[in-house]
């Protein structure tokens, strides 16, 4: 991960934004040209730039575009970094306020941790073998560190979520817009390239990742506490009352989201 990554361009927006500053004012085309950003996403990256102030955009036909200051970008760019781990740590305070909550009154009747490292073979281990477990559907919440990390970190966990799977189940997932913007066209492959039914939609909201498995239970991935890109382990939580009501709040956020795959 670059430094710009760190502080939350894309490597599309950082490829478009250094073009920019090298080659000046510069149309949509010149600058999916000198970057290498694609000509079907460039103009998605320019707008998303400009409406987080890294670039200016003159009107004109065609609308050229230019790099604000370096200085200006990177202190635009950590003021809205800073405020997103501000909103992370309350998420996180309030889920772990939600769990302590709803596992208080009637404890999980099963319950385990792995230290599960993203992309170990412990992970991929783990993941094949709880898919496999599955019957019917599977709700899963693909946020960090998923979404902070290099595609090649957690290829292989996809590859065994969708090789661990029958045939007749139904799965949806939930991914944030950092991750949607950084997924490569091989995800989306590997989902289409299934007899289950997969759907994925994509969400501003920030959350854990999570699998709901038939209803009946929860992996839940713990974050790093020092690196954003890791997670420490998963906890497996086998308690019906306890999915059922996490069931319930995905399928409120589902309705909500924006659809990026369906089959």
């Amino acid at each position: 991960m670059t430094e710009l990554e760190e502080l939350g361009l894309s490597s599309y927006e950082e490829s478009a934004y250094r073009a920019l500053l090298a080659s000046g004012a510069a149309t949509a085309r010149t600058v999916s040209e000198t970057s290498g950003v694609p000509t079907g996403r460039i103009y998605d990256v320019l707008n998303g730039l400009e409406a987080r102030g890294i670039v200016d955009a003159h009107p004109g036909d065609p609308r050229r575009y230019v790099a604000v200051d370096p200085e200006v970008a990177v202190d635009r760019l950590l003021a809205e970094r800073t405020r997103t781990l501000e909103r992370e740590e309350k998420r996180y305070r309030e889920l772990a306020d939600s769990i302590r909550s709803g596992l208080a009154p009637t404890p999980p009747t099963d319950g385990n941790f792995w230290p599960a490292p993203l992309g170990s073979e412990d992970a991929i281990t783990t993941l094949r073998e709880q898919v496999r477990t599955a019957e019917e559907r599977i709700f899963a919440v693909v946020g960090s560190p998923y979404e902070n990390a290099p595609w090649e970190r957690y290829r292989a966990e996809l590859e065994a979520f969708f090789d661990g799977m029958n045939g007749d189940l139904e799965v949806q997932f939930l991914v944030s817009d950092t991750l949607a913007e950084t997924l490569p066209a091989a995800a989306f492959e590997l989902a289409t390239n299934q007899d289950a039914t997969v759907e994925v939609r994509r969400t501003s909201e920030g959350y854990v990742s999570l699998d709901i498995v038939d209803g009946t239970s929860v992996a839940i991935d713990i974050p790093h506490p020092s690196f954003d890109d890791e997670r420490i382990g998963v906890v497996d939580i086998r308690d019906e009352e306890f999915a059922a009501r996490l069931e319930c709040q995905f399928e409120s956020v589902w309705a909500d989201a924006d659809p990026v795959l369906s089959q």
